[in-house]
């Protein structure tokens, strides 16, 4: 570890303090829309700049934390309080993927024109909302305590709430307040954890904590841990705690559902990867997360099974491929843990770039819906812009997709276990179930013409009588229907773009997750980058 000079500390600083005064500026200036994208994409192009700093800065040197506030000299009893940012290999990567994401789908937006409705939507909210959004999901990948990661959720839920409503739709409301129940639920459980922890360990540093916890004793520890789980089993829907998702993102814009899906139930993942790695190693509640992935998987790829709605079929792929991640922290080696990293990263480009091209289709053909969708391959770019995604969410070789599952599936047989073989059965089927999912929306949206399909007629029907029928037609009454703007086709093909070359540096990248994995299991870089140098090479000491 290199000695941190101040200029990391300012680095580490700006993935959430541009955002935030981003989002100030836009918010003054709500009757300049030009403004207001310039500021926007200005910050996001910035945040993922620091964020590919931080990426080389940690792939060569390790850890670097900052800590804000300096209290820890004011004689507090139960030691350092303030702020603290800690960013490693794996929040490196999570932050340059996700500013990778946020920005493309800004641009996406921007392209769109925001609006995807009617006229009277508030657009001009629209943007604030985006990038503090982009400053709580920042924050979540950075935090260094407990209470610092609530306060990320809590930012990233006012402004999820803003952003799935916007248009104020009967829709779009009844989702958003649910969405909103279900997150505030999970927000009381994660105090409630909060409470319980900082009652144990006397503090919410995540490395003091991670010490702290070695003397309690096991039931305890294995307490906090369960209540900590179902905060963030909720927040990344993890079955049983995932029934909420797929009436939530659908109803949504294109943009927004796009970057929910993408990265807001991966910031859960992350939460539970740090909380299994870093405060309760050891493997207490591994058999549970091991039986929750697998339901995970099944449940969600069976519900993808019954939908004939591309957006919901997506969401509850959404669901399933957590599976995949859960399976990989639970497993708990460092092979597993790599290719859990792998995927993570893997999903959200994956999934992001889906939902950016129901956009797309929606805007060529009027609908989502498989009883209405024919012909589509008469768009040789969009038929492209699909394929490629819906192949690597399949798990086809050569891609990502692949790669990530293979690298899972070693892990699972090494691991060895009876349990560990079931979950390697379960996720060979749920890819083979994903692909039969995704060739049905091929062939059904893209081969199929739209005479053939069951309500394809209807695309000659008047608004009005589509109502009439309760048939949902956000798109019908639009002038720009059948034309996709070329700033939403780039923007989404830049995703196909990125998504190719997780496959084409598949070596390198893996090489990285291995480094990044190794740190979160070997827990020392982190605790002594935090505490001071030295920590864990005494304790060792100690046991010898």
């Amino acid at each position: 570890m290199i000695p941190q000079p101040s200029w990391i500390t300012v680095l580490i600083v700006l993935p959430t303090l541009v955002p935030l005064l981003g989002a100030a500026l836009t918010l003054l200036r709500g009757r300049s829309p030009r403004f207001q994208r310039a500021i926007s994409i200005g910050a996001l192009s910035t945040v993922l700049i620091a964020s590919a700093m931080m990426l080389y800065l940690t792939s060569e040197h390790g850890t670097f934390a900052v800590k804000i506030g300096g209290w820890g000299d004011k004689g507090f009893p139960n030691g350092p309080l303030g702020i603290t940012l800690v960013v490693d290999r794996l929040s490196a990567l999570m932050l340059v993927v996700s500013t990778t994401v946020l920005l493309c789908v800004m641009v996406y937006a921007v392209g769109q024109g925001i609006r995807d409705g009617t006229a009277q939507q508030p657009v001009s909210i629209f943007v604030p909302s985006y990038l503090i959004l982009t400053a709580g999901v920042c924050n979540a990948f950075v935090a260094g305590d407990l209470f610092n990661l609530y306060v990320s959720f809590e930012v990233l839920l006012a402004a999820s709430f803003v952003l799935l409503t916007l248009g104020a739709s009967a829709d779009r409301v009844r989702a958003g307040a649910s969405y909103v129940m279900v997150s505030m639920v999970s927000s009381l459980i994660f105090l409630a954890g909060i409470a319980f922890a900082y009652a144990t360990t006397g503090t919410l540093n995540l490395a003091e904590m991670a010490q702290r916890l070695d003397d309690v004793p096991d039931g305890t520890r294995n307490a906090l841990f369960a209540v900590l789980l179902v905060a963030f089993g909720i927040k990344a829907a993890v079955f049983p705690l995932s029934g909420w998702l797929p009436d939530s993102y659908p109803t949504a814009p294109a943009p927004v559902t796009a970057v929910f899906a993408g990265l807001l139930t991966k910031v859960g993942v992350y939460a539970i990867i740090r909380a299994h790695t870093l405060l309760f190693p050891g493997g207490a509640m591994d058999t549970v997360l091991m039986v929750a992935g697998l339901l995970t998987m099944l449940v969600g790829i069976f519900g993808a099974i019954a939908q004939s709605d591309i957006k919901r079929l997506l969401s509850f792929t959404l669901v399933s491929h957590i599976g995949y991640m859960i399976f990989g922290i639970a497993v708990g080696s460092e092979i597993s843990m790599s290719a859990a990293i792998y995927y993570v990263a893997h999903h959200i480009l994956v999934q992001t770039t889906l939902f950016l091209v129901v956009g797309l289709i929606e805007r060529q053909a009027g609908s989502a819906s498989l009883r209405r969708l024919g012909g589509l391959i008469a768009s040789p770019v969009l038929a492209v812009l699909f394929l490629i995604p819906a192949l690597n969410l399949g798990g086809i070789p050569p891609f990502s997709g692949f790669i990530g599952k293979v690298a899972l599936l070693e892990g699972g047989a090494r691991d060895g276990s009876v349990l560990a073989w079931i979950l390697v059965a379960g996720s060979v089927i749920t890819s083979l179930l994903t692909l039969y999912v995704m060739a049905r929306v091929w062939t059904k949206a893209f081969w199929r013409p739209r005479a053939d399909a069951p309500q394809g007629d209807l695309s000659d029907s008047t608004p009005s009588a589509l109502i009439l029928e309760g048939i949902d037609v956000p798109f019908d009454e639009r002038e720009d229907v059948g034309r996709m703007p070329v700033g939403m086709v780039l923007p989404t093909a830049a995703m196909v773009g990125v998504g190719l070359a997780l496959t084409l540096w598949a070596g390198p990248i893996f090489g990285f997750t291995d480094r990044a994995a190794h740190d979160v299991i070997d827990r020392c870089s982190y605790i002594e980058t935090v505490q001071g140098t030295g920590i864990c090479s005494a304790q060792a000491g100690e046991d010898r």
